[in-house]
Formats: C-alpha cells, structure tokens, sequence
C-alpha cells in the first residue's frame, strides 16, 4: 500500500462513514481509510455511483457478476474482495462467481449472461467494442439494459483504477462476510433444534 491508512479520521461525516462501513461489512475498508479520509468529498461521488448501480433493472446478481468481472479483468483484489462480500451478504452462491473466468464455456451462464459478459470483457481490456460484440448485446438485452451493463463496467473501472493506482489490496471482508453467514447458520440450527 502506497499510503498509510487513517484510522482516527477528523470529522463528524467521517467517523460516521467508517463506523457504518464497520458496521456493514465487520471492518472500515482500506479505500475509505486511505481515499475518503484525505479526501472527504470523494464519499460523495461514491455514494451518488452506489445510489444509481442499485437503481439498474438487470437483478442484483447480474449487476454483481458484471461488476466483479470487471474487477477481475482490471486486476482490482480488493474491487474482488469487496464484490464477493456483497454477493455472500445477499446469500448468492460464490460458484458462479469463482468460474467467471471461464463463462464461454460454463452451463453455470445463460446466454444473456455469456453475451455481457463478452461485451464487458471486450470493453475492459480492449476499450473498445466490435459491432459483432453490440450487436449480440442488442439482440438480447434493451437499449437501457445496455446502458446499465456500460454504466457499471465504467463505475467499477473508476473503482478499480483507485485502488490499484493506491496500491490498496484485498481487505479480506469475502471471508468476514462468509465467516458471519456460517456463525447466522448455526446459530439458526440451533434455535431450530
């Protein structure tokens, strides 16, 4: 990491940020503490991004598959991290997301999956995208699903570019978010036995 993290921020907005990313997640994020504690306003743009994502008509689990591949493709561990956290949060299964990689070939991916997925890996590493690309886009999703799926892969490009550039890694919250799933499940069974 390229700078220390703050773990005592100065402001009220601050100090609240990171006691309810605490709260969310089991610990404050890197990034919050390394960006958002030199730059206060930043959380601002962030949470106006986060705001839209949630608002895309393609379901959650879309929205985390596309949204972790791009990170994936960008290289970003903690972009990774942090997505699978969310998808464990929301009870997905992490399958799909761990065979991402090879979703061309996978039954684990629809057809409308495996074509954003080539649209997004097209825009992710080559920055830009054939016709052929848009076009089996086109043939399977609307015009503001298309606008969606672009939106988050620029989103989470944004994202990714920050923490690499930072040099801010995994923060190890997938395993926090697993860690309190399986404690949820026992602690169910045994209110069920």
């Amino acid at each position: 990491m390229r700078m220390k993290p703050i773990e005592k921020p100065k402001g009220l907005k601050l100090r609240i940020a990171y006691s309810v990313m605490r709260k969310q997640l089991g610990k404050t994020p890197t990034p919050i503490k390394v960006l958002a504690a030199r730059m206060p306003d930043s959380i601002k743009v962030t949470t106006t991004m986060y705001k839209v994502e949630k608002k895309v008509s393609l379901g959650e689990e879309f929205r985390f598959l596309v949204e972790y591949f791009t990170s994936s493709l960008n290289g970003c561990s903690f972009c990774m991290d942090i997505g699978k956290a969310f998808i464990v949060k929301s009870n997905y299964e992490l399958g799909k997301f761990d065979e991402i990689s090879h979703y061309r070939d996978s039954d684990l991916f629809t057809d409308r999956e495996k074509a954003a997925l080539a649209y997004v890996e097209e825009l992710t590493k080559e920055r830009h995208v054939s016709d052929s690309a848009f076009d089996n886009l086109k043939n399977l999703f609307s015009e503001k699903e298309i606008i969606e799926i672009t939106y988050l892969v620029a989103v989470e490009t944004f994202t990714n570019l920050s923490n690499i550039a930072l040099g801010i890694g995994s923060d190890g919250l997938c395993e926090i978010a697993l860690h309190s799933r399986n404690a949820e499940k026992r602690k169910e069974k045994t209110v069920n036995a």
